[in-house]
């Protein structure tokens, strides 16, 4: 085998046979190395059948081993590459005779001199795809609290409500897509998924906060001639980045499912919400509270949800209950809604 061709790729995957690795999206897939054997031996049949015998020929080269060893394997390697015996992406059982790999390979023409990382990104449309993703998941949280605060503390009925969403969503598609085409500049950098993605996510954070508290702020002193107080801006935005580059980096290092990469986001994302509050900072609910403040005749009446906590108005346990739960929700989404944009394509799920 020369070293041009030894680079195979299936799915979201690379399979490097002369250094010995399977990266899935650039991130590291661990195995061992007998399971690797196999895994070679699959991919490199493509589509043909692989019998027991041969799988106890080339894998384990005549040691005597129990039929429990292979089907141990294969379910190692199902694990490993997120794939169901019930509904298989990749291997395919063939009652009593063996195994057979379903997902097109594709060879890969990569010089031996590149350094690390070459063909870690298996699809170009890698880093737009996560953009994109990252977008709509800010997008979709933004609808969520324009709907939420409309419908709890704004006046002027249904008309007040959807403009209120329409703006929010606005608002949130911007912190998606900052802080996605942070991400996925850095996965363009680096060609593969590494701490960089957390580094990129923040300085996407901090562009579209501080872009976001400028304009919330000077734009609308410049129409009203009125001033408001802080807004989410430069700070917000680095912290929600980091919470939520680190809690993807970690999903895909991890290799989680949807649903676990979801938990870890709640939590990462809530942790990034409690910092906020901690620096003084606010997010959505602050953000309209010093709108209202600042223009006074508005239809918002954020007060009123201070009674849940206690509080006469939107003191400081409402806000902070506002912001945990926002970051929560925004750092969910927008990393569900990358994981699934990948799934069975270019990602890691």
């Amino acid at each position: 085998m020369s070293e041009e061709n030894s680079i195979l790729r299936f799915a979201e995957y690379t399979l490097d046979r002369t250094d010995r690795k399977v990266c899935r999206d650039g991130a590291p897939v661990e195995l061992g190395s007998r399971y690797f054997d196999a895994l070679v031996l699959l991919v490199e049949a493509r589509g043909g059948l692989v019998s027991k015998d041969r799988f106890m020929d080339e894998v384990w080269r005549g040691i005597p081993v129990t039929d429990e060893a292979l089907t141990q394997c294969i379910r190692t390697l199902r694990r490993a590459l997120g794939d169901d015996a019930g509904n298989p992406r990749f291997i395919q059982t063939v009652p009593k005779h063996g195994y057979r790999f379903l997902s097109e390979v594709e060879t890969l023409s990569e010089p031996a001199a590149g350094g690390e990382g070459r063909a870690e990104l298996p699809r170009p449309a890698g880093p737009g795809r996560l953009a994109a993703a990252s977008t709509l998941g800010g997008a979709a949280t933004g609808v969520v609290g324009g709907l939420f605060y409309g419908i709890a503390a704004a006046s002027g009925g249904a008309s007040t409500m959807l403009v209120l969403a329409a703006l929010v969503a606005l608002l949130g598609t911007l912190a998606g897509a900052g802080i996605g085409l942070g991400m996925a500049s850095a996965l363009a950098w680096r060609g593969r998924v590494d701490g960089a993605l957390i580094r990129g996510a923040m300085l996407g954070g901090m562009a579209v906060g501080a872009l976001g508290g400028t304009l919330g702020r000077d734009g609308v002193g410049l129409l009203t001639s009125q001033s408001i107080g802080a807004v989410a801006g430069l700070v917000e935005g680095l912290i929600m980045g980091g919470a939520i580059g680190a809690a993807l980096w970690l999903a895909w290092k991890r290799r989680r499912g949807i649903a676990a990469g979801a938990i870890l986001a709640l939590t990462f994302g809530a942790f990034g919400g409690l910092l906020v509050d901690l620096a003084g900072g606010r997010l959505l609910g602050g953000s309209l509270y010093a709108l209202q403040l600042g223009l006074g005749d508005t239809r918002l009446h954020l007060e009123t949800l201070g009674a849940v906590f206690g509080e006469s108005g939107f003191g400081p346990r409402t806000l902070m209950a506002a912001t945990v739960t926002e970051a929560a929700i925004l750092a969910a989404a927008t990393v569900c809604a990358v994981m699934l944009a990948f799934r069975g394509r270019t990602g890691p799920q």
